[in-house]
């Protein structure tokens, strides 16, 4: 507990100072996720069923909030033509991405349309009895993989797939992991004292994720406080119809002339060289690279 817990103290103090270029939902994601994580205890103790309730509250919320997010955003998730041009214009495609825009265009209006189930009802059933919990789970986990499939979304998808996890009871995960549960011991008294703590706090602070998500001006990936401890989430909320790239440019002639050679910086997962398939780059992330999709995004908006 002690280690995770360092972690988490270390990535949010990454966060926190890096700003502009740690602003991004799954950064967010990752510090309450690895907040609850402390609290599953040691590897010899059982989890505590209440931990695991709440990293399903997280779930919900990154899936819900998605698709709340979509519904009151762009037309096209309206009028299922969005997939028309995500793959295209999305920040960052992957190798796939172009065989995931050549779909015929009733695959693209279907996927809208299973984006809306698994996004807006499946979430529900996440507390559900079993099996059904562990089914909407395994419809989330085959989601994400689409995605994962279709763009580089950096760490988003694959912690989601680890959050979905906790939808499974021992015997299903056992049984798709092919592994069977280790012997534990009962949750420590100071443990579930803890656990108990951690209830009242996210309890508390999740009335201003869930007054987002209820309220007509919804925002996306947004922490409240500063330790990140229960946010709110969401991706996009609108759709880009044309692809634009900013080009950086720059010499090292002391004195400007017409006749100045000017060289461009290449950004390894832009897709500004048409000769270059876009590349993989996902779970890792390239922080850059987003952050000048986000200045061509507000340009645009601001014209």
């Amino acid at each position: 507990m002690l280690v995770w817990g360092g972690l988490w103290v270390l990535y949010l103090s990454f966060v926190n100072g890096g700003r502009t270029f740690y602003g991004f939902g799954w950064e967010s994601l990752l510090l309450e996720t690895g907040f609850l994580a402390v609290f599953l205890g040691g590897m010899a103790t059982s989890p505590p069923d209440l931990v695991l309730w709440l990293l399903r509250w997280v779930l919900f919320r990154v899936m819900f909030g998605a698709g709340l997010i979509k519904l009151r955003g762009d037309t096209c998730w309206r009028d299922f033509t969005c997939m028309y041009y995500h793959y295209e214009t999305q920040p960052m495609p992957n190798p796939l991405s172009w065989y995931f825009q050549k779909l015929p265009n009733w695959v693209h209006k279907a996927s809208i349309g299973v984006h809306h189930v698994i996004e807006l009802v499946v979430p529900f059933f996440y507390f559900a009895p079993q099996p059904i919990a562990a089914i909407a789970g395994v419809l989330t986990i085959i989601y994400q993989g689409w995605l994962m499939l279709s763009g580089n979304f950096s760490w988003l998808n694959a912690l989601t797939i680890v959050l979905a996890i906790s939808t499974f009871n021992d015997a299903l995960f056992g049984a798709l992991a092919g592994i069977s549960a280790p012997s534990t011991t009962a949750v420590t008294p100071p443990l579930q004292i803890a656990v108990y703590g951690v209830v009242v706090v996210v309890a508390v602070l999740s009335y201003w994720p869930i007054r987002n998500m209820v309220s007509s001006g919804q925002t996306m990936n947004r922490s409240f406080d500063p330790l990140h401890l229960v946010n709110t989430y969401g991706a996009f909320g609108s759709i880009t119809r044309e692809r634009y790239e900013l080009v950086i440019e720059g010499t090292t002639d002391e004195e400007l002339t017409d006749e100045t050679d000017w060289r461009s910086y290449e950004f390894k997962g832009k897709p500004t060289d048409t000769d270059r398939r876009p590349p993989q780059w996902a779970p890792y992330h390239l922080r850059l690279d987003w952050s000048r999709r986000k200045i061509v995004q507000n340009r645009l908006g601001s014209r």
